[in-house]
C-alpha cells in the first residue's frame, strides 16, 4: 500500500499482474505459483470482475438498507388537485400553471417526484400529456430538455397550493407588520389570489415597498401594512393543507427487493444518461462532476438520508464506469482476459505495458478535464 501526494483515487496492486503501477522488475522475475499470471485465465477473470461486483452489491445494500429504515415516503399526483406550477424551464416547453400532468411518454405518473426524475425523459421521443381546462393535451418534451435541466439546477415544476401563515420570522417586515402564524393572505393591494406561486409573483414586484394586506384571522378580516424587503420577502414560513403524503414500509425481505431495484434502476439510469451524451443529446461537459463537483452534490448540512443515497448512486455509477472496455480499467482486463480464455493464447508482456499506457493516458486525460472543469464551474458560480 502507499499513499499518494494527490487524491487521485485508489487501486488494488495483485502480485503477478500488468497494471497501472507498471512495475516491470517484479514482471521480469520467474512466475511463482500464487501469482497472478500463474492463474487460468478463468480465475483471473473471476478475480477482475471482482471489484465491480462488490461496488454493485454495496449500492444494492445501501439501496435496500435505506429503504427498511425510512421507507418510502411519496406525494401521490392525485392529490395535486390544483395542478402543477409551471416554472421558468416548463414554461419555455409549454407547460402552464395548473396544468394536471397525466402521463409521460406514456408512462401513467403515480408520485409527484416522478415528474422530477430525469429517467422519465431519456426516451427518444417523449411528449407529456395534461390535463388543462378539462381537456386532455400532449405538450412535447424537446430533447435537450436535460441538459436545460441540468443547466437549471432547480426544480422546473413545483405543488400548486393554498397556504397560511405558519410561522413568523423575528425583525422582518412580517413580524413589524402584525402577520401572525394560522393568517391566511387574502388580497395583495387590493389584488385576489388563491395560490402561493401566484402570491410570489405579487410580492416580488414590490421589492423594497410597503404593501397592503388583507388577512382572515379567527373568521374577520385584518388589514395590515408589511414591508417587503429588496429580495421580495416578508419574512414568514408557509404552510398548507391541501396535500396528503404517503410513507410506504417494507420489511427486511421487502427491502431488500425494492434497494436492489432501485439500485439497479439507479446503473440503467446512467447507462441511458452515457448514452445521451454520446449521441450529442446531452453535453459531456454539464454532465460530468469530478472532486469538486461530488463534494458540492453533498452540500454542506449533514443530512444522513442524502448521504446515503449520493453514496448508493457513486457506488453504482463506479460499478458501470470500471466495468468499460477501457485498458487499465477492470473492464479492459476482462476484455483482454475473455480473448485470452476463447483463444487460449496468452496477450504478451509488450501488448499489456502498451495497452495500459494508452489507458492511462485517456483516464489521466478525462480526470484533468474533470477536474478542470469542476474549478470553471466553480469560479464561474462566484460571478
Amino acid at each position: 500500500y502507499g499513499i499518494g501526494w494527490l487524491p487521485l483515487g485508489g487501486y488494488v496492486k495483485i502480485a503477478g499482474m500488468i497494471d497501472e503501477s507498471m512495475d516491470k522488475e517484479a514482471m521480469a522475475l520467474p512466475p511463482e505459483p500464487w501469482e497472478f499470471r500463474s492463474k487460468p485465465a478463468w480465475q483471473r477473470l473471476i478475480v477482475m470482475l471482482g471489484g465491480v461486483a462488490v461496488n454493485v452489491l454495496l449500492g444494492m445494500l445501501i439501496f435496500s438498507m435505506m429503504v427498511f429504515g425510512y421507507g418510502e415516503k411519496y406525494l401521490p399526483v392525485s392529490e395535486l388537485k390544483n395542478g402543477i406550477v409551471a416554472l421558468e424551464l416548463a414554461q419555455e416547453i409549454g407547460l402552464q400553471n395548473g396544468d394536471k400532468i397525466i402521463s409521460i411518454g406514456g408512462n401513467k405518473i403515480e408520485k409527484f417526484r416522478d415528474l422530477l426524475s430525469s429517467e422519465a425523459y431519456l426516451g427518444s421521443e417523449v411528449d407529456f400529456e395534461v390535463n388543462r381546462d378539462g381537456q386532455n393535451i400532449l405538450v412535447p418534451v424537446p430533447p435537450d430538455f436535460l441538459v436545460r435541466l441540468s443547466k437549471a439546477k432547480a426544480r422546473f415544476v413545483d405543488k400548486r397550493q393554498t397556504f397560511y401563515v405558519k410561522s413568523i420570522i423575528p425583525n422582518m417586515g412580517a413580524d413589524k407588520g402584525g402577520l401572525i402564524a394560522e393568517d391566511v393572505i387574502k388580497e395583495l393591494n387590493g389584488t385576489k389570489f388563491q395560490f402561493f406561486d401566484e402570491f410570489i409573483e405579487l410580492t416580488a414586484e414590490h421589492k423594497g415597498e410597503t404593501i397592503e394586506l388583507n388577512v382572515m384571522r379567527d373568521g374577520q378580516m385584518v388589514n395590515l401594512q408589511v414591508e417587503v424587503d429588496e429580495q421580495g420577502k416578508l419574512g414568514f414560513y408557509y404552510g398548507t393543507n391541501d396535500f396528503e403524503y404517503v410513507t410506504k414500509s417494507y420489511g427486511l425481505g421487502e427491502s431488500f427487493v425494492k434497494g436492489s431495484a432501485n439500485a439497479w434502476s439507479m446503473l440503467m439510469l446512467n447507462i441511458k444518461g452515457f448514452g445521451k451524451i454520446f449521441s450529442g443529446d446531452i453535453s459531456f461537459q454539464d454532465s460530468v462532476a469530478g472532486p469538486i463537483g461530488i463534494a458540492q452534490i453533498y452540500g454542506g448540512v449533514w443530512d444522513w438520508q442524502k448521504f446515503w443515497l449520493i453514496t448508493g448512486v457513486l457506488s453504482m455509477i463506479l460499478a458501470f464506469m470500471n466495468i468499460l472496455p477501457i485498458p487499465a480499467l477492470d473492464g479492459g482486463h476482462v476484455i483482454f482476459l475473455t480473448l485470452e480464455a476463447l483463444s487460449g493464447k496468452t496477450l504478451s508482456d509488450s501488448f499489456m505495458e502498451k495497452s495500459q499506457v494508452i489507458g492511462m493516458v485517456l483516464l489521466f486525460a478525462l480526470m484533468t478535464f474533470v477536474i478542470g472543469n469542476d474549478i470553471w464551474n466553480l469560479i464561474r458560480g462566484y460571478f
